[in-house]
C-alpha cells in the first residue's frame, strides 16, 4: 500500500513538473530551432533544458504585441508621407523647368488675373537703358499666353541694340525669342512685332480758316512753333517728363533707325511694343537726354579732372616760358640800344669819324641780316618776330615740362578724347533738341579754355588745308 502511494506521488510530481514547463515563464525567454527549445534562465530556479519531444510556448506577452504593432503603423505612415513629399518635390521641379524653358506655357496661364494675387515686385513694363559701350539695352517682359499681369517668375529678355540699326533688326531679335503661332490653315509662323510712339495732338495738320483781314497781317515772328501742326516739337525729357501724355500711338515703319524712333518717342514718357497674340502691348520707358548721355558725361567729367590736374602744371610752365621769352626779347632790345650808343660814340666822339665807321656799320648790319635769314631757313620758320619768339618759348617750355614731369602726348590725347566726347554729346543734344551746358560737366574754366583752343587750332588747320586743296584744284 505504501508502495502504491509513493509511486502515485512520483507520478503527480512528474505531471506537475510537466505542467510548469508548459506555462509561460516570466523573466525567461525562449528560442526554438526546429524541434528543439532552449530556455535561457534569467532568474534563479531555472536550468538549461533540452527536450526533443516537448515544445515550449512561442506566444509573446500582450504588451509586446501592442508595441510592435504601433511601430509598424508609424513606419508605414512615415513611408507614405515621404513618398508624397518626394512626388510633390518632383512635380515642383518639373514645373520650374517648364517655366525656365517655355515661360509662356506655365501652369495656370488660362486663369483670369482676378483669381491670382498680384505680386508687388512684378515687372510689367519694359526699360530702355544706356550702356558704357554706347549701345542701348532693351529689357522686355516677354509673355504671350499668360493672362495674369503678375510676371515676377518670368525672367525678362535683355537685348543690346545700336541706335543706327533699323527697327526691323530689333523685330527679328524679338521674334527669335517668341513661340510660333498657328494660322487658320494650321501652319506655324512667327508672330508680327510692331513699334508705336505717341503722336501729340499739336502735331496734327489741320486746315486753318482765316478772314481776309487776318491773312493780310504780317507773318508771326515769334520763336514759338505754330500750334496748327506743320512743325514737329521735340523734348528731351523722356521718362523724366512731367504731366500727362495726350495723343494717339502711331505705328512706325520697320525701316526707321532706332535712334530716330527714340528721338521722336522722347516727346512722351514711353512707347509700345505690340506683339501678335499678346493680350496687351508692352510699354517701354523712353530714356531722356540725361539717360542717353549719362556715361558720356561721366567720361567727360573723368577726363576733365585729368585735364584740370595737368592744366595747372602746364599753366605754370607756360607762364615761366613766356616770361623767359620776354626777357630774351628785352635783352635783344638792350643789345641793339648798346650797339647804337657804341656807334654813336665811335663816330662823333672819337677821331675815327664817319668815313671809318660807315663801312663797319654797313658790314655789321648786312652780316646780321644774312645770319638771321640763315637761322630762319635752318629752323624752317617764317621770317617774323612771332616765329622767333615761339621757337624760344617752345624750347623753354620743353625744358620745364621735362623738369615738372608733364607729358605732352598724354595732354594731347586727353584733349582729343574730351573733344570727341563733347561732339557725341552735342550730337545727342541735337537729336533731342535740348541745350547742353558743357561747363557744368567740365567743372573748370581752364578745361573749357583748353578744349576751345584745341578746336580753334583744329578748325584753322582744316580750313587752311581745304583752302590749299581748293587752290590745287583751280590750278
Amino acid at each position: 500500500m505504501a508502495l502504491r502511494v509513493s509511486s502515485a506521488a512520483r507520478q503527480i510530481d512528474t505531471l506537475g513538473h510537466l505542467c510548469r514547463l508548459r506555462q509561460p515563464l516570466s523573466g525567461a525567454s525562449s528560442t526554438s530551432f526546429g524541434k528543439q527549445r532552449y530556455l535561457h534562465s534569467i532568474g534563479p530556479g531555472l536550468e538549461y533544458s533540452k527536450r526533443p519531444t516537448l515544445r515550449a510556448s512561442t506566444r509573446l506577452p500582450h504588451s509586446f504585441r501592442n508595441i510592435s504593432g504601433e511601430q509598424k503603423a508609424r513606419d508605414l505612415n512615415q513611408q507614405g508621407i515621404d513618398d508624397a513629399l518626394s512626388d510633390f518635390d518632383t512635380a515642383v521641379a518639373q514645373e520650374h523647368e517648364k517655366q525656365d524653358r517655355t515661360p509662356w506655357h506655365r501652369q495656370g496661364a488660362e486663369e483670369p488675373p482676378v483669381r491670382k494675387q498680384r505680386s508687388a515686385g512684378a515687372m510689367t513694363k519694359g526699360k530702355l537703358l544706356t550702356t558704357p559701350s554706347r549701345l542701348l539695352k532693351l529689357v522686355l517682359p516677354l509673355t504671350t499666353v499668360d493672362q495674369n499681369s503678375d510676371r515676377k517668375d518670368v525672367a525678362p529678355l535683355a537685348l543690346l541694340i545700336h541706335p543706327q540699326q533699323p527697327l526691323s533688326y530689333l523685330e527679328r531679335l524679338i521674334q527669335s525669342e517668341l513661340p510660333s503661332i498657328t494660322n487658320e490653315k494650321g501652319e506655324g509662323r512667327l508672330p508680327k512685332v510692331g513699334f508705336r510712339a505717341m503722336e501729340s495732338k499739336d502735331d496734327e495738320i489741320k486746315g486753318s480758316k482765316k478772314t481776309p483781314e487776318e491773312q493780310d497781317e504780317g507773318l508771326d515772328t515769334s520763336e514759338e512753333p505754330p500750334a496748327g501742326g506743320g512743325v514737329e516739337t521735340y523734348s528731351g525729357a523722356g521718362r523724366e517728363g512731367t504731366g500727362k501724355d495726350e495723343g494717339e500711338f502711331v505705328r512706325w515703319s520697320l525701316s526707321t533707325e532706332i535712334g530716330d524712333f527714340i528721338r521722336d518717342a522722347a516727346r512722351a514718357k514711353e512707347f509700345e511694343v505690340e506683339i501678335e497674340g499678346s493680350p496687351r502691348p508692352i510699354k517701354v520707358a523712353v530714356p531722356s537726354f540725361n539717360d542717353r548721355t549719362f556715361y558720356l558725361r561721366q567720361r567727360l567729367r573723368r577726363v576733365s579732372r585729368q585735364i584740370s590736374d595737368l592744366a595747372a602744371i602746364k599753366k605754370e610752365c607756360d607762364e615761366a616760358a613766356h616770361k623767359s621769352g620776354q626777357r630774351i626779347a628785352m635783352s635783344g632790345c638792350g643789345l641793339l640800344i648798346g650797339y647804337w650808343y657804341l656807334v654813336y660814340r665811335l663816330t662823333f666822339k672819337t677821331d675815327l669819324g664817319w668815313d671809318v665807321m660807315e663801312p663797319i656799320t654797313y658790314l655789321i648790319g648786312l652780316s646780321g641780316l644774312i645770319g638771321g635769314y640763315m637761322w630762319f631757313l635752318y629752323h624752317n620758320r617764317e621770317v617774323s618776330y612771332r616765329s622767333a619768339l615761339n621757337i624760344t618759348v617752345s624750347r623753354r617750355q620743353n625744358r620745364l615740362y621735362e623738369a615738372k614731369g608733364f607729358n605732352v602726348k598724354q595732354w594731347e590725347a586727353l584733349i582729343e578724347e574730351a573733344n570727341a566726347i563733347r561732339r557725341e554729346i552735342k550730337a545727342v543734344a541735337a537729336e533731342y533738341d535740348v541745350d547742353w551746358d558743357e561747363t557744368a560737366d567740365e567743372h573748370d574754366e581752364e578745361v573749357t579754355k583748353a578744349l576751345r583752343e584745341d578746336r580753334k587750332n583744329s578748325n584753322g588747320k582744316s580750313k587752311s588745308k581745304s583752302k590749299d586743296e581748293a587752290e590745287d584744284d583751280d590750278d
